[in-house]
């Protein structure tokens, strides 16, 4: 069942820099506590915040922003050593009233219409699978969105992102410093003291510790090896 649409516009966009693509993917919960909050915050002109998508736990998309506009949901960020967040990426709030309101796991039917929403952007712009990322990735001294919760692996097999699954050769240790430039290689900014943190609540949930166990080391690999990076 395709989910339904509905176009919410949102005056709080701006041109994409000269030249730039759009070559990332981030996805945030909305972290209100419903989701005509979320919506009407991301359609005030006074807020000066937005998105270009919201999906709610219904299923049903909104639409605020084209796709070849610059909407303003990433704040301060950078991936791949580099800032601006906003000018290169499309953004997608997802409704879940998030850690300060009661945070909770994303439905099946959400998830699903995420899934297909995505599936779309990443295929009109190209997007590499390893930059769908969660907003905490970008902005890891911020943001926690959209969290440990997220069915990130579920995602990934349907067709968003990627999802780790170490083999043998990733079994080798890693002191600190060597962790932090594995991290840096992925896409982090290495030198944020959570990103660590921010890597394991995207991609090793059971393990957010801030500490680089083995199963964190295994699965950074796994990415690295599999991306090429």
């Amino acid at each position: 069942m395709t989910p339904s649409r509905i176009e919410r516009p949102s005056p709080n966009h701006g041109p994409r820099p000269e030249g730039a693509r759009v070559e990332l993917l981030i996805l945030h919960y909305t972290g209100m506590p419903t989701a005509r909050h979320a919506l009407d915050r991301l359609c005030d002109p006074t807020s000066q915040v937005s998105a270009h998508y919201t999906v709610d736990e219904d299923g049903t998309v909104y639409a605020h922003v084209p796709e070849d506009r610059r909407a303003w949901h990433a704040g301060v960020s950078r991936w791949r050593g580099l800032g601006d967040v906003n000018g290169r990426s499309v953004g997608v709030e997802i409704v879940n009233p998030g850690h300060e309101f009661g945070y909770r796991p994303f439905p099946t039917v959400q998830m699903t219409a995420v899934a297909a929403l995505c599936r779309g952007i990443v295929a009109r712009h190209g997007i590499a699978a390893a930059d769908v990322l969660g907003h905490s990735d970008v902005a890891p001294a911020r943001k926690e969105d959209p969290g440990e919760l997220f069915d990130w692996p579920g995602l990934a097999a349907q067709g968003v992102g990627l999802w780790p699954t170490p083999s043998p050769a990733d079994d080798a240790q890693a002191n600190a410093g060597e962790v932090n430039a594995l991290l840096g290689r992925y896409g982090y900014d290495p030198a944020e003291p959570r990103a660590l943190l921010s890597f394991q609540r995207h991609f090793h949930p059971d393990g957010m510790t801030g500490s680089a166990d083995r199963e964190t080391v295994r699965r950074l690999r796994a990415l690295l090896r599999l991306t090429g990076r």
